[in-house]
């Protein structure tokens, strides 16, 4: 069997790879999973992804499989439970965050119909693809990115910074910023 071309980034580990050839970049128009990247991206900041995606079953444990009826109703006593949960990034703004954004998430439903309708008009409904050969070109934030962040601040969400969002689009397929010798941008630009 041939090895696969990959982003340099999903390196040998299998977990990696799995993300990297089934997840990342992909389009993702299911509201739950949203919901979950939202707050995962958010849980990583200032930690690299690999160790949120190694708690990521924990996690939808811990937050009950990221519904986000479920994560709008949490109170002090679940807030201190997740604070024990030693599976989880145990950080008390961030779980906060994560309940805040729940409430604002199905504030969007509403409004919107879905997160989806709302996230992806910002991509006019179809993912940028990028076309990259190395990090070195590839962006950290973009005008889009930039406005996603700023209206979702304006909304009240939390862990959204420009950063965290472009983040999120990479992973929801919303941008294909695989590189351009990858196996999974050829499968994404067909």
């Amino acid at each position: 069997m041939t090895e696969k071309n990959r982003c340099f980034w999903a390196g040998d580990l299998p977990i990696y790879q799995d993300y990297h050839d089934f997840e990342w970049g992909r389009p993702v128009h299911d509201d739950n999973k949203l919901f979950e990247m939202l707050i995962l991206e958010g849980a990583q900041a200032g930690l690299s992804w690999i160790t949120v995606l190694k708690k990521r079953e924990a996690y939808r444990i811990a937050f009950d499989r990221f519904d986000p009826n479920v994560v709008a109703l949490y109170d002090e006593a679940k807030i201190e439970e997740l604070m024990a949960n030693e599976g989880i990034v145990r950080n008390r703004l961030k779980i906060n965050s994560a309940i805040t954004n729940a409430k604002l998430f199905l504030d969007v439903q509403k409004q919107y119909g879905s997160f989806d309708k709302f996230i992806w008009s910002y991509v006019d409904y179809k993912p940028i693809v990028g076309n990259f050969k190395s990090i070195d070109n590839m962006p950290a934030t973009t005008e889009i990115s930039d406005k996603i962040s700023k209206d979702l601040k304006k909304m009240g969400f939390k862990f959204v910074g420009s950063t965290i969002i472009y983040a999120f689009m990479q992973a929801t397929g919303m941008v294909n910023d695989h590189f351009t010798d990858c196996f999974v941008y050829e499968e994404l630009t067909k």
